[in-house]
């Protein structure tokens, strides 16, 4: 089978290589994927890196969410196993925690429906109680992250501010429903919000940016307001300023999704119940930019490092090469 092998860290389009190499085995627990589609994680750039919180062994295939089909044809989501990670043929994954996928959405689409919408699902309602007419603020709104956030901010009933950088991201935004678009590559952002406001800030902010976004955050978040740090996609981790916090009365969450896995998955599953529910009526659906096939691995894991890219990036390994859909 083909696989993209990562053998030394740096940037994806520097270190990733499409090799022949054979089917990997699974281990105890484990099972045997064919690759549908993967989906790409900015973590996938970090992992190229050596600069995710997992470094698997040298050489590794990066791909930590797929949609693939079992040997009796199921067709399942899943967080492959590394180093036998998605950007292949085939790949490997913990059978306990296979999910089905939802039959309202293609290959593509429900290869971006786990990580992205499990974290945006937990931050908004797990950790920071989102209600019906609450106004919730989104950096990034236009990527994969911020995108699954926006969608599930308007089905929960909320009124969604979204920062993007650019006039195209802007469109991109007002598309998935926002209903106030900041470009912050032209606008003060801080000002913007205030204004659509009327002063009073966002209930939720929702922060896969750290850095300046998170700075902007705690200007314009709401008495009692919610501040959910999802990543550091800017490569600035804020140093957060407690009696600011203190002064505000707001609340600074953390969240990391993967540890649900591990400390309640049975959560992970009650989420997946709703997703697929909302999937299935139409309030969500995972906004695929890109389909490329398996040879466009390493430029699109160089793109979603970039942060050059709008929604989902999705590989195809079925997808003719050169081709895309």
């Amino acid at each position: 089978m083909q696989a993209w092998h990562v053998h030394e860290n740096g940037e994806p389009s520097e270190v990733m290589r499409l090799v022949d190499v054979e089917r990997p085995t699974p281990g105890d627990g484990q099972v045997l994927l064919k690759v549908r589609a993967a989906n790409i994680n900015f973590p996938d750039a970090l992992l190229c890196r050596g600069q995710y919180q997992v470094r698997p062994p040298l050489p590794f295939t990066p791909g930590v969410e797929i949609c693939g089909e079992t040997e009796d044809g199921r067709r399942v989501i899943a967080n492959p196993a590394l180093p036998f990670g998605g950007l292949a043929e085939y790949a490997v994954a913990d059978a306990a925690a296979l999910l089905p996928a939802p039959e309202a959405l293609d290959d593509a689409e429900a290869a971006a429906l786990h990580i992205g919408y499990q974290t945006g699902w937990f931050g908004l309602h797990r950790r920071a109680g989102l209600e019906a007419g609450e106004t919730l603020l989104v950096h990034a709104a236009a990527g994969g992250v911020g995108s699954a956030a926006v969608q599930l901010g308007k089905a929960a009933g909320a009124t969604v501010i979204g920062v993007v950088g650019g006039a195209d991201k802007a469109a991109v935004a007002r598309e998935l429903g926002c209903d106030v678009v900041i470009d912050r590559r032209a606008e003060d952002v801080i000002a913007a919000v205030k204004e659509a406001t009327g002063g009073r800030g966002a209930d939720v902010i929702y922060d896969p940016v750290g850095g300046q976004a998170y700075t902007q955050s705690t200007k314009v978040v709401a008495f009692e307001g919610r501040i959910v740090v999802v990543g550091f996609a800017s490569g600035s981790i804020p140093s957060p300023a407690l009696n600011h916090a203190l002064v505000k009365n707001y609340s600074i969450l953390g969240l990391h999704w993967g540890l649900y896995n591990t400390k309640n998955p049975k959560l992970v599953l009650h989420c997946h119940e709703q997703l697929t529910e909302l999937a299935a009526r139409g309030a969500i659906k995972p906004l695929v930019s890109e389909r490329v096939s398996l040879g466009g691995g390493a430029a699109a894991v160089q793109r979603v490092a970039d942060g050059v890219t709008t929604g989902r990036v999705v590989v195809l390994p079925g997808l003719t090469e050169g081709a895309a859909a």
